[in-house]
């Protein structure tokens, strides 16, 4: 296992001086984002027409001894706005030319989410079967639209060498296991997702036990903690619309690791995550609004670091 970054909360800075600030925090490989939700000047897609540019990134990444875990494009494909979707598409596609290219496996995006209809202004996601009418929604937005798209998809991404990992994210329709399970069995094995355990805290799931239910789905790892607020879910429950800066009030909040579940947690996750094959990245995604980026990486590199030189240590012993 080893520690990765998503450079995406480093995007005001140079590609440069971001190796040059992560190289001492023991940060060895980065995911990069080329466009849709998480702009990142890093990588830009039409370096795909220029050879000698991209030959040049990769072996100044490599020069420092750096590699890339990922490229990510978290988008929504299957938004009802035609042209936004398709604008997210593309992107999708050529990010998976640029891995090919670039000889990086793993290309990371969201499921999307389609509107009721094919009249929709704005895509529909509901977390209830009841009243009955967002059952017909569900099934119309499986059959019609999330099995077509994903189907053709994993197909150009396996005809690439590339593999697609989705992360779950509720307001999308792969938001758990069970949904994300139920788009690889209809899409194929190019199909898997990106493991990010902030995003089930939230929702009552317990990260190692969706690990073991993912198992040799997981292609990604992000590593980002969640603190729930008793006080605050206790009394109006977790799904919580209210923004991300209202901290005081929210049910829940995005945090550095180790902020809202300890080393006992994280040692028991990244030793699940190796129970089921996955010995590859913990990238570090940051989007904790109580801490600045700067500490909040530096923390995070720091604690991920040690555990997993302990637990190398103790592979070691072992053997």
């Amino acid at each position: 296992m080893k520690v990765g970054l998503f450079t995406a909360l480093l995007a005001k800075m140079s590609l440069e001086d971001v190796l040059k600030k992560i190289k001492p925090l023991g940060i060895q490989t980065v995911e990069l984002g080329t466009g849709n939700y998480p702009g990142d000047p890093h990588l830009r897609l039409d370096w795909l027409n220029a050879p000698a540019r991209l030959k040049e990134f990769k072996q100044r990444l490599e020069g420092e001894g750096f590699s890339i875990s990922a490229l990510s494009c978290h988008g929504n494909p299957l938004h009802p706005n035609k042209k936004f979707a398709a604008e997210n598409a593309e992107v999708t596609r050529k990010t998976i030319l640029l891995a090919e290219k670039l000889g990086v496996r793993t290309v990371v995006d969201f499921s999307g989410c389609p509107g009721d209809s094919d009249n929709a202004k704005y895509p529909n996601w509901s977390p209830t079967p009841w009243p009955p009418d967002f059952q017909d929604i569900l099934k119309w937005q499986w059959e019609k639209k999330v099995i077509p798209y994903w189907k053709q998809r994993a197909k150009f991404a396996e005809d690439h060498g590339v593999r697609i990992a989705i992360e779950m994210h509720p307001g999308f329709v792969v938001y758990n296991p069970e949904t994300m399970l139920r788009l690889r069995e209809a899409a194929g094995p190019a199909i898997g997702c990106n493991f990010d355990p902030s995003h089930m805290f939230w929702q009552g799931i317990d990260p190692c036990a969706a690990i073991r239910q993912l198992n040799k789905a997981i292609f990604h790892c992000h590593a980002k903690d969640t603190k729930l607020y008793e006080a605050n879910y206790k009394i109006n429950g977790v799904l919580d619309a209210k923004p991300y800066s209202d901290e005081i009030h929210r049910a829940f909040l995005f945090r550095t690791v180790g902020y809202g579940h300890g080393r006992e947690f994280w040692t028991d996750m990244i030793s699940t995550l190796q129970m089921v094959g996955y010995d590859d990245v913990l990238s570090i995604e940051h989007e904790d609004s109580l801490m600045s980026v700067e500490e909040g990486l530096a923390k995070a590199a720091g604690f991920l670091n040690e555990i997993v030189i302990k637990e190398k240590l103790k592979g070691m012993w072992w053997a």
